[in-house]
């Protein structure tokens, strides 16, 4: 005797119900077509979130929609004797699999969801000081203190000529020096 799907469901914890409204939408019955989607959508809804939460709402409910399409494209292929729960978890998982793959390894964060975060306060970079400390540290004094006269403090070679009791020309020939052993130092840094 054939059952009769019963009316009202809700969820897939009544499979054979579930498994009866599929039996009769796969008969061409859409009444029970449209009880069998109302069913099972909250359930793989949860499913699709449950396993695809990096996925974000719109990118789970994307997936929804790739899984209902999928159910509804591929019903007849479902076996009338077997489960349908897993038939449709499947489904889901697959789906889901589908989704992070097309995606790639790149996550897709909204910048508006750091917005309050990102703006950093005013003034000098702490770590380009430090960096700058470290590479000064290495070179001879008086270069060091040449390199922090024209980089850092802005003086012209006349101002640091008369501070250093030296040469103009002594200034950018040390300079200059400082400035190679400088790029020396940071090609060995990055190395």
């Amino acid at each position: 005797m054939k059952r009769e799907p019963k009316r009202g469901l809700n969820s897939l914890a009544d499979t054979d119900a579930l498994e009866d409204l599929m039996r009769a939408a796969n008969r061409g019955d859409s009444a029970a077509y449209h009880r069998l989607f109302t069913a099972i959508t909250p359930v793989l809804r949860k499913v699709v979130r449950a396993r695809g939460a990096a996925l974000g709402h719109a990118g789970c409910e994307d997936v929804l929609q790739d899984v209902l399409l999928a159910i509804h494209s591929k019903r007849h292929t479902w076996r009338e004797d077997a489960p349908l729960r897993p038939w449709l978890y499947a489904i889901a998982r697959h789906k889901v699999v589908d989704a992070f793959r097309a995606r790639g390894r790149h996550v897709a964060v909204s910048i508006d969801d750091f917005a309050e975060g990102l703006p950093a306060t005013a003034g000098p970079d702490p770590m380009e000081g430090r960096d700058m400390d470290k590479v000064l540290g290495q070179l001879e004094p008086r270069a060091a203190e040449i390199v922090r006269a024209f980089g850092l403090n802005g003086e012209t070679t006349a101002e640091t000529a008369a501070r250093l009791d030296m040469s103009e020309g002594a200034v950018r020939v040390a300079l200059h020096r400082a400035l190679k052993s400088i790029a020396r130092l940071r090609e060995r840094m990055i190395e």
